[in-house]
């Protein structure tokens, strides 16, 4: 039994993206792409299976916007793989490869920044906040926390504009607000055919606050 659940994820993975010149299905794509990537991100261990993975899944999310060029949809999920993928191969690859994650983001944004709630602004707010800053890398503060306020603004309730958000005021030392926007991320109600990724996230944002209560002393 364990073999074949670890055959099936990897399927899920690594399967070539179907008919990607052609699709025939934007939202179909859309949710392969994001269960392959919920299944790379949670479920596949961490080092080389996890980074080939993402590696295999980045092609996937290209082809898919060079199918749909002109929708923003295919853009923000190509630029939180990268994002992942940068972040899971580590080392002097992931600048290039965050570069290219906020490229994508960015184009996202240029065809209209509210798609998928605001997703481009939230993952756009991440990588300003993860990336070194000047002169290794990118990375701004300030950018991070105005991108994720917008992320915020759009999609006040959601799970993951919250749990970023939250994280971002965690390494800030501002724990008070932090904890307001974890906990508002754990009640966030469960995303239709996201449950591996709601579940993953759920469990980073406990991790979470189990950090910040430590922090204050606060416990509950």
């Amino acid at each position: 039994m364990r073999k074949l659940l670890y055959a099936t994820l990897a399927f899920v993975v690594f399967a070539p993206l179907a008919h990607a010149e052609t699709p025939q299905s934007l939202d179909a794509e859309l949710a392969a792409v994001q269960s392959a990537w919920a299944v790379a991100n949670y479920e596949t261990p961490s080092g080389n299976a996890r980074v080939q993975a993402l590696e295999t899944l980045s092609r996937r999310a290209e082809a898919l916007v060079k199918a749909f060029p002109t929708r923003p949809e295919p853009l923000v999920w190509q630029g939180i793989v990268l994002s992942t993928y940068a972040g899971a191969k580590g080392g002097l690859g992931a600048l290039g490869l965050a570069k290219q994650s906020r490229a994508a983001l960015e184009a996202a944004m240029k065809l209209d920044p509210n798609a998928l709630q605001g997703s481009a602004y939230t993952s756009l707010g991440t990588l300003y906040y993860k990336v070194p800053g000047f002169p290794l890398g990118f990375g701004n503060k300030g950018k991070a926390r105005e991108y994720l306020e917008q992320a915020l603004a759009l999609n006040p309730d959601g799970i993951d504009p919250n749990f970023f958000y939250g994280e971002f005021l965690f390494e800030q030392d501002e724990y008070a607000p932090a904890l307001e926007h974890l906990q508002k991320a754990l009640r966030a109600p469960p995303r239709p055919g996201r449950e591996v990724a709601d579940s993953g996230r759920r469990k980073e944002i406990e991790a979470l606050i189990a950090r910040v209560q430590e922090k204050t002393g606060r416990a509950g």
